[in-house]
């Protein structure tokens, strides 16, 4: 085996971005010298792993379509070796920044956060809250070590996930909204109403199905309980934020012929930085909590 990880991230940033040159940009090299380190790998490999016609941005080959993915998973191997290995250099660490969805709920969080504090007296912890995408942009910008969201279809790759329980999605709507008067509603009544969902359209949330012509979206689903309240729409919402003790009496859950997926809640962090004992504490303790049945 006589290639080495420098070809490796060359071949996976060629593939990327389909062309040697915007390779060698971004690794701050000549192009000539990324070419050379790609045909020395398939060399290593005894495998072609672009086409090269001319005048063309280069083409995976089969091979190199099928030998991507393998790549992709030595480096983020890699990636995780040096995170442990600085994780294991570090001891339990002194400082812990957590970052949260602010539609988390509160009980299975805040138990669990009283618990580390007795588990690590010592250690120091930062907890922030945001609507969507604030988690994992503050995981990218290393302003937060663990990050607690709601799994979607856009994680960024360089983020690592761990599932730790799901939350129950439920149908609700004002009092006063004429679905209300139903009691049970069909997809078709909802459709002739307008539905409050999350943005943006692409995040692939559970219950981010548009069956109603007429949309509105926003990105904090305590924001759509107000709209809601306010007789703005329907929508499907966590049941503990159904539940927020403000909302009593404002919303009123349907009975619905059709409900999306749980909510699966994750705890995610960087794939480059180990967690520590305290933050593998926390996970578990979390990953219990989730599982407690909720008041």
């Amino acid at each position: 085996m006589n290639w080495n990880l420098d070809q490796l991230q060359l071949f996976v940033r060629t593939a990327e971005s389909r062309s040697f040159s915007a390779a060698a940009r971004q690794t701050g090299r000549a192009q000539s010298a990324v070419s050379t380190a790609i045909a020395l790998l398939e060399s290593d490999l005894g495998v072609t792993l672009f086409e090269r016609s001319s005048g063309r941005q280069p083409q995976l080959t089969e091979a190199g379509a099928s030998l991507l993915e393998q790549a992709r998973s030595v480096l983020q191997q890699c990636e995780r070796l040096d995170g442990r290995a600085l994780g294991l250099a570090r001891g339990e660490e002194a400082r812990l920044r957590l970052a949260q969805d602010e539609a988390m709920p509160y009980q299975p969080v805040l138990a669990s956060l009283e618990a580390l504090a007795d588990a690590f007296p010592l250690l120091e912890v930062q907890l922030s809250s945001g609507a969507q995408g604030d988690v994992a942009r503050k995981l990218l910008q290393h302003q937060a070590d663990l990050g607690l969201l709601f799994h979607h279809e856009q994680m960024p790759r360089a983020l690592e996930s761990q599932r730790l329980g799901t939350i129950e999605m439920v149908t609700v709507c004002s009092p006063q909204h004429p679905l209300a008067e139903l009691g049970s509603v069909e997809r078709r009544d909802l459709a002739e109403h307008r539905q409050l969902l999350m943005t943006p359209q692409d995040s692939h949330y559970p219950g981010g199905e548009q069956i109603s012509p007429l949309v509105w979206r926003a990105d904090s689903f305590y924001v759509m309980a107000e709209l809601v309240i306010r007789g703005v729409g329907w929508a499907w919402l966590p049941r503990h934020v159904a539940q927020y003790p403000t909302y009593q009496g404002h919303l009123q859950e349907l009975r619905s012929d059709w409900a999306p997926l749980p909510l699966v809640v994750e705890l995610v962090c960087r794939r480059d930085g180990a967690l520590g004992p305290a933050a593998n504490w926390l996970a578990d303790c979390l990953a219990r909590e989730l599982l407690r049945p909720q008041a």
